[in-house]
């Protein structure tokens, strides 16, 4: 599924890691990078932004998701907990590229408009 996303944004030889934890973890996460309190749902860790992003330019950076807010908003919006994971995933490898949905209201728009385009690529 990953390789399918990352041929559809032109970028087939790049590299990503993918972290899976609980809320007491990406809580940690989030206080200690973003200064923000509380756990979320997915957090990326770009490396193609910065002093060495041309050290390795396949090298896009880290999605990191926490499965028990995936589980509680999978329930909540009364979907499956994949199809949760599936949407956090694609949003996470975004902001890997770049997109980000909270500089502007255009900006999330886009965000959204690639996301529902990428997740119609791979669901079966």
């Amino acid at each position: 599924m990953v390789r399918a996303v990352l041929n559809a944004l032109d970028c087939p030889e790049g590299e990503l890691s993918i972290l899976i934890v609980d809320d007491p973890q990406i809580e940690n996460l989030n206080r200690q990078y973003l200064q923000r309190r509380g756990p979320t749902n997915v957090i990326a860790f770009a490396m193609r932004e910065g002093e060495f992003s041309q050290v390795s330019p396949q090298l896009l950076g880290d999605v990191v998701i926490s499965m028990d807010t995936a589980a509680r908003e999978a329930e909540k919006a009364g979907i499956s907990l994949q199809r949760r994971f599936d949407e956090l995933l694609v949003h996470g490898i975004l902001h890997l590229f770049g997109y980000d949905h909270e500089t502007s209201d255009e900006d999330a728009r886009i965000m959204e408009e690639k996301s529902q385009e990428l997740i119609e690529l791979i669901e079966p």
